[in-house]
């Protein structure tokens, strides 16, 4: 099984709305457990060979494992009245893993800056998923209110990238 399909079984399981997967095949094992429902996670257990006798631990989701060339941030926690005023905001989350560029190239201007109005179909940003570049399209129309995550950062399936104001 190929890392694609296991992406793909990833956003399916999450769509879903499982609250756990498990897959065998002939020599692969894979647990997809989903978290709590406030929080909306998702685990990938670790693929076990069969006949190995391991057992499957959680891992960190992708996007999350510090790197020697990632330097790891530090969250910002929010004020509960911004969250209040984020809630009439649409949010537009990241379909896919992998790194989030706001520009189609480096010397070209962003595809969406803070102030711009969007309509369905207009290309906010790209992601790279495995040397392959996936625009991500919008699918509301309004206007950007905040960009949430910086150029380059890797970024994870169902992590939230855009406030839009619907009105």
């Amino acid at each position: 099984m190929e890392l694609k399909d296991i992406q793909n079984l990833i956003k399916f399981v999450a769509k879903s709305g499982a609250s756990e997967v498990k897959l065998e095949m002939d020599d692969v094992k894979i647990t997809i457990k989903t978290g709590s429902e406030e929080k909306g996670e998702t685990t990938i257990l670790q693929q076990i060979p069969m006949g190995a006798h391991q057992v499957a631990q959680p891992h960190a989701p992708i996007a999350q494992q510090p790197t020697a060339h990632t330097p790891v941030q530090p969250v910002e926690t929010a004020p509960a009245n911004n969250e209040e005023e984020n809630s009439k905001y649409i949010t537009v989350k990241s379909p896919i893993i992998g790194t989030f560029y706001r520009k189609p190239a480096p010397d070209k201007p962003a595809f969406v800056e803070v102030g711009d109005s969007i309509g369905k179909g207009d290309v906010l940003c790209v992601i790279e998923a495995m040397k392959l570049f996936n625009e991500i399209e919008s699918e509301v129309s309004g206007k950007i209110v905040k960009v949430l995550v910086d150029d380059s950062s890797p970024v994870e399936f169902d992590q939230p990238l855009f406030l839009v104001d619907p009105s």
